[in-house]
């Protein structure tokens, strides 16, 4: 067949697809040791509670749960949810919309505010995904220096000035993909910053209970005013990924907004899972599951930590207190991305983290996920990687 050439739209020239899903291939392979992915446990997905529950909603209700449902959710659910996540937030969210995964949240969120040239601050690194999402949106990405302890609000303030940006993205709680927390006063600065400034704040929130370590922090949300940050969240990490159910909640006409593009994206998230997690809320099942998920999270988290620290001095490397990652930052003369054969030969798979920056370069940085990996691969595989990185020195 002759080779053909497509006039593909200008918005994927810049997205080529993501790294993590073409090292998914390399993950399959027989005895592969992952620390790429971003999966839960698969002792943390409740499979008989989810198929009881929905055995009995569908018994009970399957004939509207089958048919075709509001793009603004299913009546029961958005009733729960809201509830929900006012006990989350421990504050007013006056509209909320369910979509199939917080990621489609985001997608809705660009297609509602953002034109092609708009600037959107973004921490460095941040998650590929909603990166990717950005980029196909033409928006452009200006990153916002962090330290230790996430965001540095003089930057961000300097940049806003400088950029006039429409909207700044972080991932406040166990950032994807360094596991940083941003510290209560720095959320609080945010939320002032966007109302003086009038910059749309998209929270993304996907890990916050899962702390296995300290006390939870108030959402950025809770100290907003005016109305300008939009909180993304999921039950995707505390229920099943493969359920795809999330929410976004904010002012009530950036909503309107999303259920108008939801429209015309899925019509509407699917009945039968939103009722699923309509009983996981009533029924008051989520406390004692994210319990015992967490429990099973931080002893692989502090093992992991327990193992970065037999590493060369020379690897510095991030201490969550919860979440599903670990960074780790190698020499500067060294390349993650050139180790990553070596790892692969030996069954062992990460994600380089120069993936994750807006503007490449970090070529010495991995981002590590415990999560799917049993404490006898997280202590074979570690020991592999250590042994590379210090023949590499």
């Amino acid at each position: 067949m002759d080779p053909v050439s497509f006039p593909f739209a200008h918005r994927f020239d810049q997205v080529s697809g993501s790294a993590i899903r073409e090292i998914f291939k390399v993950i399959a392979q027989p005895g592969m040791i992952s620390f790429a992915g971003g999966n839960p446990s698969p002792d943390a997905l409740p499979d008989q509670m989810v198929r009881e529950i929905a055995s009995e909603v569908l018994l009970a209700n399957g004939k509207q749960l089958l048919q075709y449902g509001a793009t603004e959710g299913y009546p029961p659910f958005v009733e729960s949810l809201k509830q929900y996540v006012y006990e989350q937030l421990h504050c007013d969210i006056p509209a909320i919309l369910p979509v199939t995964g917080s990621t489609q949240a985001m997608d809705l969120l660009c297609k509602a505010m953002i034109d092609p040239g708009d600037t959107i601050l973004v921490e460095n690194p941040s998650f590929l995904g909603n990166i990717q999402c950005m980029k196909l949106y033409q928006a452009n990405l200006v990153p916002v220096e962090s330290d230790d302890s996430g965001l540095l609000i003089d930057d961000l303030e300097q940049k806003i000035i400088q950029y006039h940006p429409k909207m700044l993205y972080t991932i406040p709680t166990f950032q994807n993909p360094s596991g940083k927390t941003l510290p209560a006063d720095r959320r609080k600065k945010i939320a002032e910053l966007a109302n003086q400034y009038h910059v749309i704040v998209a929270e993304d929130d996907p890990y916050r209970d899962l702390r296995y370590e300290g006390s939870s922090l108030p959402a950025i949300k809770s100290f907003d005013r005016e109305g300008w940050v939009v909180f993304l969240g999921s039950f995707s990490k505390i229920i099943s990924p493969g359920l795809r159910v999330g929410y976004v909640a904010g002012h009530p006409d950036v909503i309107r907004k999303c259920t108008v593009g939801k429209q015309s994206t899925d019509v509407h998230t699917a009945n039968l899972n939103q009722a699923v997690v309509d009983q996981f809320i009533r029924r008051n099942l989520l406390p004692d599951h994210i319990r015992s998920i967490c429990a099973g999270y931080g002893e692989k988290m502090r093992f992991m930590l327990k193992k970065l620290s037999e590493f060369p001095g020379e690897v510095h490397f991030t201490h969550p207190e919860g979440g599903l990652f670990i960074w780790a930052e190698l020499p500067e003369h060294m390349n993650a991305l050139k180790l990553l054969p070596q790892a692969i030969e030996k069954k062992v798979a990460y994600v380089p983290g120069t993936h994750f920056c807006v503007n490449g370069g970090h070529e010495n940085t991995i981002r590590l996920n415990f999560s799917n990996s049993s404490m006898e691969q997280i202590e074979t595989g570690m020991d592999i990687l250590n042994q590379i990185i210090s023949n590499n020195l």
